[in-house]
């Protein structure tokens, strides 16, 4: 039975995010349930050629999708050293490489290609360990043209796919922590990152490779964890539902009565009141994603709420528990 709620869902290489959105809404119609009554929604995409964590959004979890981008996600990521692509990825076309195409017998086969470009690679562990501290912190990024950003309204991986030049603004972006966990020098690197959202890791791979003259790409990408979940890798279904405390457990709580409910819902505030603390601690110095309040009824999440004129106020209350 689909219930209102975030489902923690696996995304495998070459699926689209959408793909297990459709999934669900299938399973929803097979139910017997109209799509305007559980709507279904993901809480953020993830590139086809990545695999890892999707958060499934169902019901009312669909109101409260902004409250997942200011948390943490982790990534696991394979850069492939001596080329750029237009994407950033290993799926896109090669654009720049460490050593000039110009010198290089195009019609040698793809792995001698590849060993010619490595010739020009230089990098020890010492430089890659230097790098990585420059990319911590609040920065301007460039998001790929191949980004999902809109431009005119419309994507611009769409306007890059036909063709179309793509210049897209910088947008500022969180990186909380990076470490190298394996290195096949000179040809690939592995690093774990913890981001806010918003972060494109493919970005970061190819300002990584400039910064150090050697240009790099994405070969393997994997989201682990969004805040407390953690990727399902390996789960043979989709688990269920996770409701009440489980959900948006950054957030503090506190209980209200139908009552309440009623005059939250009228738009008036409520009283304030000691708060029972976020069961998930964001990590150490993470930027406070100033989360605002559950409001528990039934052991279901009835309101969110927000502090005003010293009340508590709906921000928003929700059609139906979750």
């Amino acid at each position: 039975m689909i219930t209102p709620g975030i489902y923690l869902a696996h995304k495998a290489i070459g699926e689209t995010s959408f793909a297990l959105v459709q999934a669900l809404m299938e399973e929803v119609r097979r139910a017997g349930l109209r799509r305007d009554k559980l709507p279904i929604c993901h809480g953020g995409v993830l590139d086809p050629f990545a695999e890892g964590l999707v958060l499934l959004l169902a019901g009312q979890a669909t109101r409260l999708m902004e409250l997942l981008h200011p948390i943490p996600k982790t990534y696991l990521a394979e850069i492939s050293w001596g080329a750029e692509t237009d994407s950033g990825d290993l799926l896109g076309q090669m654009t720049k490489t460490s050593k000039s195409t110009e010198t290089m017998d195009l019609r040698l086969e793809a792995v001698q290609l590849e060993a010619v470009r490595l010739e020009a690679v230089r990098l020890e562990v010492a430089q890659l360990e230097a790098a990585l501290p420059q990319f911590l912190g609040w920065r301007d990024q460039v998001p790929p043209a191949t980004s999902n950003k809109r431009i005119g309204g419309e994507r611009a991986y769409l306007k890059a796919h036909r063709g179309e030049d793509v210049v897209l603004p910088p947008s500022r972006v969180y990186l909380h922590a990076a470490r190298w966990v394996a290195h096949d020098l000179p040809r690939s690197s592995t690093v774990e990152l913890v981001t806010r959202g918003g972060y494109y890791v493919r970005s970061f791979a190819r300002d990584l490779g400039r910064l150090l003259g050697v240009f790099g790409h994405l070969t393997k990408l994997r989201r682990t964890a969004i805040g407390p979940w953690r990727d399902p890798e390996g789960a043979a279904e989709r688990g269920e539902a996770l409701r009440g405390e489980q959900l948006y457990p950054w957030c503090a709580s506190v209980e209200i009565t139908a009552a309440e409910l009623a005059l939250l819902r009228g738009g008036h505030g409520l009283p304030l009141r000691p708060m029972r603390p976020p069961s998930y601690r964001l990590p150490a110095g993470f930027p406070d994603p100033e989360a605002p309040i559950r409001a528990l009824l039934g052991g279901g999440i009835v309101a969110m709420l927000r502090e005003r004129e010293d009340k508590l106020f709906a921000a928003p209350a929700l059609r139906g528990p979750l």
